[in-house]
């Protein structure tokens, strides 16, 4: 696949690392606009590795040329609060939906924001013998089939997770993670596997 990557930060550089690995067509544009307009007239996939309160400004800015490409949401609309990191978008809003108003013409895809950038360094990313599963949302089929085709092409599992209507929720997992990170935990222990589940109920 070919993939525009918008942003130089350390998801920008990681994700970027991984699909090269996986044999994909990665070009990456920072900073300037001209290099960004490039990086994603590049890509059939553009990933927004960029600040989340830069996004829909972004993608308004290339609406234009992201008309008909699928977009990567990977942003995490969080700061520091009191009780840990917050979100700093409305309830049942997300940055992926601001995305897909800005630039209308786009299939937008919120995916690869719930794990540290320092996971995608892994070759492949596996935890215990599993594959990281990565959950995500889609606002077209055709884009969640594309987007799930390159999951797996990283060694990991797709985890479709509906519409984009569920991104809020990705997002706030998200926020709930960092969190549990922060404080010391282990938030992959919050969740059980199915099997173990099953047996359970």
């Amino acid at each position: 696949m070919k993939i525009g990557i918008l942003g130089t930060g350390n998801m920008a550089t990681t994700l970027g690392g991984a699909w090269t690995r996986a044999g994909h067509d990665v070009l990456v544009g920072g900073r300037s606009t001209g290099t960004l307009r490039t990086a994603a007239r590049h890509g059939e996939l553009v990933l927004f590795a960029v600040p989340a309160p830069a996004a829909p400004k972004l993608a308004a800015d290339l609406a234009d040329v992201l008309a008909g490409r699928i977009v990567l949401d990977c942003t995490n609309p969080v700061e520091p609060g009191p009780d840990g990191p917050m979100l700093t978008v409305p309830p049942g809003s997300s940055v992926a939906a601001q995305i897909a108003t800005a630039a209308p013409g786009a299939a937008v895809v919120k995916a690869f924001n719930v794990c540290h950038a320092s996971i995608w360094t892994l070759d492949p990313p596996a935890f215990e013998g599993l594959p990281l599963t990565v959950p995500f949302c889609a606002s077209t089929p055709a884009a969640a089939e594309r987007v799930a085709a390159l999951i797996a092409s990283m060694g990991c599992t797709p985890a479709p997770c509906g519409g984009l209507a569920r991104a809020p929720y990705l997002e706030a997992t998200a926020a709930l993670a960092i969190g549990v990170w922060f404080a010391g935990g282990a938030a992959r222990g919050i969740f059980p596997e199915p099997a173990q589940v099953q047996a359970l109920s």
